[in-house]
């Protein structure tokens, strides 16, 4: 029987709806983290607006409580980039994403690292670490330096934060309109869990595939590999396809889904949203002209931030000392316009406690 194909449309509007763009959800802080299956983050102030533009009356405070009551924690994950993780996830997922975390920074790295043992490396780092002090990377990697001086401490620093040895960046990093460097401690130490193995891997694969469609589906296994970053996860998506339901998209590919995870009609309306750099309901997909077209698609890993208008990517934003700026990147109507300037209006009355919550929208 031939599978139904979804058109860009019908990707969008469940791609709006799994991540909490069609409407703002009613859900706990920590419970949005962990739909969403964390939030980039290594730009620190940004979840917060991808949070405010998701939660119903969203509190800056409750993430911090999050962070500093060690429930949410900043740690390199998905792609190998900073991301927010419930705790409890961050604790299942990481051993999974260990291989790829040790070769994304070999990538990198490979010439100053080849005569490094990575073994070797992570045990020196953590001895460093046993005494319970963060230390940022320019300091952990000094540590171990004169073992291997060949290498460097850049290459050095960033193999044993970035994937050797899992670790937290601890507040104040991280919370509400604070500007704080990089400081790192082990991530069981944090956790309260020194001197236990992080939980295994069975099955993990299994929750990576479930969880990723829940916040993502329908979605191909090229848009899960460019989301976390794995290979694909072949035989995690082969263990559960029993359970899913596919589709085809206009090229051709087939995209799997949770049957019943929500699907909402095209003609869904969907109201404007001003998106965080970096977003993940931009870079969480291969094939992302369910929600930016592909003229514009570089602007999404340059940092831009982007607002959404009919869902899709039609405009890019910026703070300035008065406010909101929003600079369109196709014809608005005047309808629209109004929209983005409205919603506009609550983020920066939101990012500055309305002190300064001018928006000015650029001409078409």
């Amino acid at each position: 029987m031939p599978k139904t194909v979804l058109d860009t449309r019908a990707l969008n509007r469940a791609t709006l709806a799994r991540q909490l763009l069609l409407e703002r959800a009613a859900l706990p802080v920590h419970d949005a983290v962990a739909h969403l299956g964390g939030l980039q983050a290594q730009e620190p102030q940004e979840p917060f607006t991808g949070l405010w533009s998701r939660l119903r009356g969203f509190e800056p405070a409750a993430l911090d409580d999050l962070l500093t009551g060690r429930r949410v924690v900043r740690t390199h994950l998905m792609r190998r980039t900073v991301h927010l993780l419930t705790a409890g996830d961050v604790l299942a997922w990481r051993t999974r994403f260990d291989a790829m975390l040790r070769q994304r920074v070999l990538g990198t790295y490979r010439r100053e690292l080849a005569g490094v043992d990575l073994g070797e490396l992570a045990a020196a780092g953590r001895a460093v670490l046993a005494d319970g002090e963060a230390r940022s990377m320019g300091e952990l990697a000094r540590a171990v330096a004169g073992r291997w001086p060949a290498a460097g401490p850049r290459p050095l620093g960033e193999m044993l934060v970035a994937a050797l040895i899992p670790v937290v960046q601890l507040p104040p990093r991280g919370l509400w309109r604070t500007k704080a460097g990089v400081r790192n401690l082990p991530l069981a130490a944090w956790l309260g869990r020194d001197g236990d193995p992080l939980d295994p891997d069975d099955g993990v694969g299994q929750a990576l595939v479930r969880r990723y469609l829940a916040a993502y589906g329908p979605a191909a296994t090229a848009d899960l590999r460019a989301w976390s970053g794995l290979a694909g996860l072949p035989s995690a998506v082969k263990a559960v396809r029993e359970e899913l339901v596919s589709f085809r998209d206009a090229r051709g590919r087939e995209l799997l889904d949770l049957p019943d995870a929500p699907r909402p009609g095209p003609d869904t309306p969907a109201p404007v949203r001003f998106l965080p750099a970096f977003d993940n309901a931009i870079l969480g997909y291969d094939d992302r002209t369910r929600i930016i077209d592909d003229a514009h698609r570089g602007l999404s890993v340059a940092g831009e931030r982007m607002v959404l208008v009919d869902g899709r990517v039609s405009a890019t934003w910026t703070t300035d000392g008065d406010g909101v700026a929003v600079r369109p990147l196709r014809r608005l109507t005047g309808p629209e316009r109004d929209e983005v300037a409205a919603e506009g209006t609550r983020l920066a009355t939101f990012l500055t406690d309305g002190e300064h919550h001018r928006v000015r929208v650029e001409p078409n």
